[in-house]
């Protein structure tokens, strides 16, 4: 087993994820290292891509959503994500086998049945296949087929957990806007050369290698907490780990065991970091990747201020690869809040601050403490 430090994990993830060195190709390149762009909020998307990304264009996620060369879905722990299509199948697949939707507590909550589940994804499947359609659009066209009149306030909600089912068995996915509305349609007639959902199986090693190519080291039960909130079994994750043999390697990190793709192992050997203070936008990969609860990235006491009230998630500042304190952008300024007492290194985020102005095409902002 290899060992290593958090130092030298913090210093790889960070050049793995595009924080240290933009990437040279755009919002493609970036979505793929990242395994995904947490998409909830379009202009945090869009943020994460700018900040990771030599090109520094704008709308470069809406561009490549319309393109259909990312699919925005609804993926990890049932939020919305732009990913590149065989990420984004192996994602639906994987989500999908915990069939949450046959729980008891979910039919209550949701008023649908398996059966009629399954109903569902035939009839909307039909209904996108050469269509784009608003929501309203969508949901007066499946309330005019038989048996669906009592989830008409369900299929309307802004949540979409009636949709979100359909999603991870390929039905629909977002299409491109129609003015400040959300389409959907089918991911085959939006994406040239999409083949579909495949069998989880088959679909593991895809993931788990993007996964772990940009959080690890990290556990089984990491990967899923990350993917699907820990609702699928134990056994099948851990066993997916398992099939995958000499791809992946143990690494000890200061105590805490986890795995890597073994092609990155002498990277994160050698890594090291070279003290630049980083600003990260909302609801970024770089923390949601291994979670707010993990101690090593983010200090427990500190938790609240980053995972927020109604699922926020602010805007980091990073130390070493450490979550430091938060930032949020008042007009002209970027107002910091650093955790603990230390001193604020004004220079240090004036420069980080000028980064994020760059990369967002911004006018110059200044710095000052919150």
């Amino acid at each position: 087993m290899r060992e290593v430090g958090w130092d030298q994990v913090f210093a790889w993830r960070l050049g793995r994820q595009f924080v240290t060195e933009p990437a040279a190709e755009g919002a493609e390149a970036v979505a793929r290292r990242l395994a995904g762009v947490q998409a909830q909020v379009a202009s945090a998307a869009e943020t994460a891509v700018a900040l990771r990304s030599g090109a520094g264009r704008q709308d470069a996620v809406a561009d490549a959503l319309a393109a259909g060369t990312l699919v925005k879905t609804w993926a990890m722990r049932g939020t919305l994500h732009a990913l590149v299509p065989d990420q984004a199948a192996a994602a639906l697949s994987l989500i999908g086998s915990a069939r949450t939707w046959e729980k008891p507590s979910w039919q209550k909550t949701f008023g649908a049945t398996p059966d009629q589940v399954t109903a569902l994804v035939e009839a909307v499947s039909k209904i996108l296949a050469d269509q784009v359609l608003t929501r309203d659009e969508l949901v007066e066209a499946v309330l005019a087929e038989p048996g669906f009149a009592h989830l008409g306030e369900q299929l309307r909600s802004g949540w979409g957990a009636v949709l979100k089912p359909l999603a991870w068995q390929g039905a629909l996915c977002h299409g491109p806007a129609r003015g400040t509305k959300i389409t959907f349609t089918s991911p085959a007639r939006l994406i040239p050369g999409w083949t579909g959902v495949p069998e989880p199986d088959a679909a593991a090693q895809t993931l788990i290698n993007a996964y772990l190519g940009a959080y690890g080291p990290a556990t089984p039960e990491a990967f899923d907490a990350w993917l699907s909130r820990n609702s699928l079994r134990k056994t099948v994750v851990r066993g997916w780990f398992t099939e995958m043999g000499d791809a992946l390697t143990q690494v000890n990190v200061e105590g805490r065991t986890g795995w890597l793709p073994a092609e990155f192992v002498d990277e994160l050997a050698t890594a090291t970091l070279d003290g630049t203070i980083h600003l990260l936008g909302p609801f970024d990969q770089y923390i949601l990747g291994p979670g707010t609860a993990d101690t090593a990235v983010l200090p427990a006491e500190h938790r609240a201020k980053v995972s927020r009230t109604a699922g926020w998630i602010s805007p980091l500042v990073l130390v070493d690869g450490r979550v430091a304190g938060t930032w949020d952008r008042v007009d002209d300024e970027v107002v910091v809040s650093m955790f603990g007492s230390g001193r604020f290194p004004k220079r240090a985020l004036s420069a980080a601050a000028g980064r994020v102005a760059e990369a967002l095409g911004d006018t110059a902002l200044t710095v000052r403490e919150g």
